[in-house]
């Protein structure tokens, strides 16, 4: 390799001779993957296939000493760069067009400490190697609902999933967090050290620096829970999401929920004359006493008379992977959230009207009840605000057809566009593309917004991490 053109920072770009490259390689014990090799198409995808960016060049990083090396070597050459951690962003940030991506999705490992109740995991970890490490000490990460997500980028910008009422967001469970920042240290960041780094990185993104490990708090769940999953004809889903709204409010915290409007998946568990079947799914996982679940989860099985219903007992690592059939590699995605101010009789006629128009029996709007833990942390202790929302609608559009995407992107937008006057914010996990910029976040951090960037002022003032929902340093 004699020289490469890649961008620097200001897309821009940039001939890289011989000579620094070769200083780079030999820095690196991972692998370095260039557009020309016959693994290159394999290295740069991620599981949306909606994304199909090239970079110059990739770094499979084989652990923190080569994140270090990628860093440096990006500062000094003033390149463009990304991070890649599971690859499971929707947005499709973990790529980028014509720089580096640094690639920590080979960093796997995890370790479980059953005494204190704590894991450490590298950042390439998804939630499935966690789980999978938790499970024989009857422990359980607050983590999200599709086991091939990768732990990073979950906690960064929040974290939802089945015991976030009892437990709280991925990042409320954070520790501490080793992380390669901007001038090339590897630091941990804790409530005992760089405190205003560690508060950014519970929910901020990944503007800060390259995150190479995590430490969290487990918690006892399992090995079995009680899971809900019955589903209901699409013309009972205004009478459905009122009579949830109801039970949620009266729910325990150690009941976790969604309800989705959606379409029956074609798939074996599914009776034949149903699959494909416009439906509305109640989706609870209760991680309280094994014994009090079927009397728990009853009401949702019993709102009326289900078109089916795959109820039961379930290993909780099981729970983790029901969705995962729903969201293979390489499908179209593009998401889109809000947080809802109320589910109030208007909110949901409006929200089953538009259910209705979904392009694709793929797509589902998905309207996750909150509260609990969640809401019970002050909105300034972690950049996450909005913990006041009861509720938080997902306009998941999915498809498998490339030559469609124009059509389920303006669906997503439109009925995002029509539902800002029933909410405040956004999820940041499920941003779509980010389109509007700084007033996303500034939508999603609310007060804690200049706090952010004051923090990224302090420890990345050049903005060398922008391959991501940038948050700009301070003046």
């Amino acid at each position: 390799m004699k020289e490469i053109t890649m961008k620097n920072i200001r897309g821009k770009e940039i001939f890289l001779g011989e000579e620094p490259l070769q200083r780079f390689l030999a820095e690196v014990r991972g692998e370095v993957i260039f557009e020309h090799e016959d693994r290159y198409d394999d290295a740069r995808r991620v599981w949306n296939g909606m994304i199909d960016k090239r970079p110059a060049l990739i770094v499979r990083c084989a652990g923190p000493a080569d994140v270090i090396a990628s860093v440096n070597f990006a500062r000094e050459h003033g390149l463009l760069f990304s991070v890649r951690g599971g690859g499971h962003n929707v947005a499709g940030n973990a790529v980028c067009d014509g720089g580096m991506v640094i690639d920590l999705s080979g960093m796997k490992s995890v370790h479980v400490d059953p005494d204190r109740r704590t894991v450490r995991a590298q950042a390439g970890a998804t939630l499935a190697d966690v789980d999978h490490e938790t499970r024989p000490f009857g422990l359980a990460v607050p983590l999200g609902l599709v086991s091939a997500t990768g732990i990073s980028g979950l906690t960064l910008h929040g974290g939802m999933g089945w015991l976030l009422r009892k437990h709280g967001l991925t990042c409320d469970n954070l520790l501490s967090a080793d992380i390669v920042t901007a001038d090339g240290r590897l630091i941990k960041a804790s409530n005992e050290e760089h405190r205003g780094l560690f508060w950014a990185l519970r929910g901020g993104g990944g503007s800060f620096g390259a995150v190479v490990s995590l430490e969290y708090q487990a918690h006892p769940v399992g090995p079995e829970v009680w899971m809900a999953a019955p589903m209901y004809s699409m013309s009972k889903a205004e009478s459905a999401l009122r009579f949830f709204r109801g039970f949620m409010a009266r729910a325990p915290e150690d009941l976790g929920a969604l309800a989705s409007l959606w379409s029956a998946p074609v798939e074996e568990t599914i009776p034949e004359s149903v699959r494909g079947a416009p439906v509305v799914v109640f989706l609870a996982v209760y991680s309280g006493p094994l014994e009090k679940g079927e009397e728990i989860i009853r009401p949702l099985r019993e709102f009326d008379t289900p078109v089916v219903d795959l109820s039961g007992a379930r290993r909780f690592v099981d729970v983790q992977k029901f969705l995962d059939a729903d969201y293979p590699d390489g499908m179209y995605y593009y998401w889109k959230s809000l947080y809802l101010n109320d589910l109030d009789d208007e909110t949901i006629k409006t929200l089953v009207a538009h259910a209705t128009t979904r392009p694709s029996p793929l797509t589902s709007i998905d309207i996750w009840a909150l509260g609990g833990f969640f809401s019970r942390v002050p909105a300034d202790e972690t950049p996450f605000a909005r913990r006041n929302a009861p509720y938080m609608a997902a306009f998941e559009s999915n498809w498998k057809n490339a030559l469609e995407s124009p059509v389920h992107v303006e669906w997503t937008r439109r009925v995002y566009k029509d539902m800002e006057r029933f909410s405040r914010g956004s999820y940041l996990n499920f941003p779509g593309f980010g389109e509007e910029g700084e007033e996303l976040l500034k939508g999603a951090y609310e007060s804690n917004y200049e706090r952010l960037k004051a923090v990224k002022a302090e420890y990345d003032p050049h903005n060398l991490f922008r391959g991501n929902l940038n948050i700009r340093p301070a003046g």
